[in-house]
């Protein structure tokens, strides 16, 4: 089976609630918001996924030794991070993995800190854990964001527990280096907090001189306070196959986890460990095209908004999502909300407002960004980057 990445799959009609959203609406609107990517999942994956199917039975599962040491070995050779069979927990979802590290770390009342803007179940699962936000923005200057450390340090407070990373971040594209990691370890150890380390797109870095560093593997102290959130299913397009795990070092924080799971997370999805273990072991080629492409679509997007009149972008590190600047669009043409106005153009982007929504840092509001999802084939990117010009043109 080829890598052809500019192939269109028909996801209209089907599953796809990226696609559902816009079913019927004419002219028909490019949906690139949800962030999962428009291409077959690599093909070993898809021969792993026939062969489980073909055994026909699909009891209750759990990860088998070839997985475990698959994950390990991946972790090992990517990130030289030695990782315990004992400090691994299964998820069936990343987003599953913070609402469990808000149950399991303080108690009601207690509060979490993040940074805005962010992918917006930071926002919600403190409120469905019954903790308090406390937030501040992220800082943007000279085009490249930043965190403000001061800030953080004059947020946190006595009743905060719990710090949420995103790393790399979602949705401003920063592959945060090992001193601005370090700093946070730092602030983490001064208050006592438990570090939550999203790295879903740890597998997504584009720039090529980069490398992803997980935060626990900083140094033994930061390993003790840290729950790191990892999944196949952003960099290997498995999303719906709902497979995620947790790792877990401190042996105290990993049953406190486990004690927040109980009676409210199920089994994880036997298809999703299957392709999991195929995705680590046998899917490298697939992901260095992948990259590749990424980078090409990435590099697309930056031109093009470039010369779009009263947008702009910073440098989109990682991910395959693009964070577009468009308050100065808004001021000059009168515009209140822009996912909208690039929705009736025919594009359908994320609504920034949703990644600081909660938020009580009153700088963290970000209703005059959008975020574009550019993991598509290219000629769909290209129409609508051609929409897009239209529209401002216009």
């Amino acid at each position: 089976m080829s890598l052809d990445f500019d192939r269109i799959i028909e996801r209209c009609g089907s599953d796809s609630i990226k696609w559902g959203k816009y079913a019927g609406r004419d002219p028909g609107i490019i949906p690139l918001w949800v962030a999962d990517m428009d291409f077959a999942a690599p093909p070993a994956v898809l021969n792993a996924l026939r062969r489980r199917i073909e055994h026909g039975v699909f009891g209750y599962g759990g990860p088998w030794s070839s997985l475990i040491e698959a994950l390990q070995n991946h972790l090992a050779s990517e990130y030289q991070w030695q990782v315990d069979e004992d400090w691994l927990v299964w998820l069936p979802g990343l987003v599953t993995g913070l609402n469990v590290a808000c149950r399991a770390v303080g108690g009601p009342q207690d509060e979490v800190f993040t940074a805005t803007p962010i992918y917006p179940p930071f926002l919600s699962a403190p409120q469905f854990s019954q903790r308090g936000i406390v937030s501040t923005a992220l800082t943007c200057d000279n085009g490249r964001w930043e965190w403000d450390y001061a800030a953080v340090e004059a947020a946190l407070t006595p009743a905060t527990k719990l710090f949420l990373l995103c790393h790399p971040h979602n949705p401003v594209g920063r592959v945060w280096r090992e001193h601005e990691l370090r700093e946070i370890a730092e602030l983490a150890e001064r208050h006592d907090l438990i570090v939550c380390s999203d790295e879903i797109h740890c597998g997504l870095i584009l720039d090529p001189q980069l490398r992803h560093q997980p935060f626990a593997t900083l140094s033994a102290a930061a390993a003790r306070r840290s729950i790191t959130l990892m999944a196949p299913s952003k960099t290997f397009n498995i999303p719906g196959l709902g497979c995620a795990f947790a790792v877990i070092p401190d042996a105290a924080l990993r049953r406190a986890f486990r004690t927040a799971m109980q009676g409210i997370v199920p089994h994880v999805n036997v298809l999703g460990l299957a392709a999991t273990e195929a995705a680590y072991r046998h899917a490298g080629a697939w992901h260095a095209a992948l990259l590749d492409y990424l980078r090409g679509n990435r590099d697309r997007v930056e031109e093009q908004i470039a010369r779009m009149p009263g947008l702009s972008m910073t440098h989109v590190e990682a991910t395959y999502l693009a964070w577009i600047d468009a308050r100065r669009l808004c001021r000059t043409r009168g515009i209140d909300n822009p996912q909208r106005f690039f929705e009736e153009a025919g594009v359908g982007l994320s609504d920034g407002a949703d990644f600081s929504r909660s938020a009580r840092d009153q700088r963290s509001d970000t209703s005059g960004f959008v975020r574009l999802n550019f993991g598509c084939p290219r000629a769909l990117l290209d129409t609508a980057l051609r929409r897009m010009h239209a529209a401002v043109a216009g």
